[in-house]
């Protein structure tokens, strides 16, 4: 998938500029996602830019780890939902780009508030079953951090939809290993996450998050159990701070921005493909 690796690249290039311009943000999990999301809205994902709130005849998407923004921003812009050159405002004052994605700035793109973690399973599951009740045949997606995962509302939802079988739901977990504090094994172990998803009545798919071809064909993959009874979870793998060597597969870049230096090392890393902001 040649082009949309090109607009990754492109998008991983936003979201370490935007985080350097105020040297705050969150850099680590929005490189790692940058594939996931680069693909649900430029292939996998039925949207309309024209952006109404109540999402009927389209396919929504909800981020639950709201601090990986910039990631979030970058996709929206580029896909047309507002001009990329208001990338520029992150987290400045007055911005509608807060740094966790808020509703009452009524930026297009942004279903809901996501700063504090855990909540956006359940916003996904209902949003799900409201599709269902409404014979609306267009597909819920979400995404989760695994150490989001320690919050327990996740789980009362996990049940929930499974138990109202939401099938109709796609929920992604970023399974980067990684958390603010350290690794996730050593913060809250997570053991198994396919073995605790199967016992809780959900579908599992499997997926390299990191490799495009791999992420295409994982996401048409889990529409494939769409419409049969359970909800699905996709447990995707991948390196946290993704695309920039330095960053790579460690908790450390989770909040910290790059200073002048390293942000030139890693737009040296990251070919701009679509013209920066």
């Amino acid at each position: 998938m040649p082009a949309l690796t090109a607009i990754a690249s492109q998008v991983r290039r936003d979201i370490v500029r935007m985080v350097h311009a105020v040297q705050s943000g969150h850099p680590g999990g929005s490189l790692g996602c940058a594939d996931f999301l680069t693909a649900l809205y430029f292939d996998v994902m039925k949207r309309n830019p024209g952006f109404s709130m109540d999402g009927v005849g389209e396919d929504l998407f909800f981020l639950s780890n709201g601090h990986i923004s910039p990631l979030f921003y970058s996709v929206l812009a580029r896909s047309g939902y507002f001009p990329v050159g208001e990338l520029a405002s992150f987290r400045k004052l007055n911005t509608r780009l807060q740094g966790h994605p808020t509703t009452h700035e009524k930026l297009p793109g942004v279903r809901m508030a996501s700063g504090s973690l855990g909540q956006g399973l359940s916003v996904a599951a209902g949003a799900a079953l409201a599709k269902k009740l409404n014979n609306d045949p267009c597909i819920v997606y979400s995404l989760h951090g695994d150490g989001e995962l320690d919050e327990g509302q996740n789980w009362e939802a996990i049940l929930f939809a499974a138990h109202h079988k939401v099938d109709n739901l796609i929920a992604t977990i970023d399974v980067n290993g990684q958390q603010i504090d350290g690794p996730t094994s050593k913060v809250m172990g997570l053991d198994n996450l396919k073995e605790k998803f199967l016992a809780f009545k959900w579908e599992v798919v499997e997926m390299e998050g990191n490799d495009m071809d791999a992420v295409v064909a994982g996401l048409l993959h889990a529409k494939t159990f769409l419409g049969k009874g359970r909800p699905i979870v996709i447990l995707m793998k991948t390196a946290m701070g993704k695309g920039v060597d330095f960053m790579e597969g460690t908790h450390e870049w989770h909040g910290i921005a790059p200073n002048d230096e390293q942000l030139a090392r890693a737009l040296a890393q990251l070919p701009e493909t679509l013209g920066d902001y």
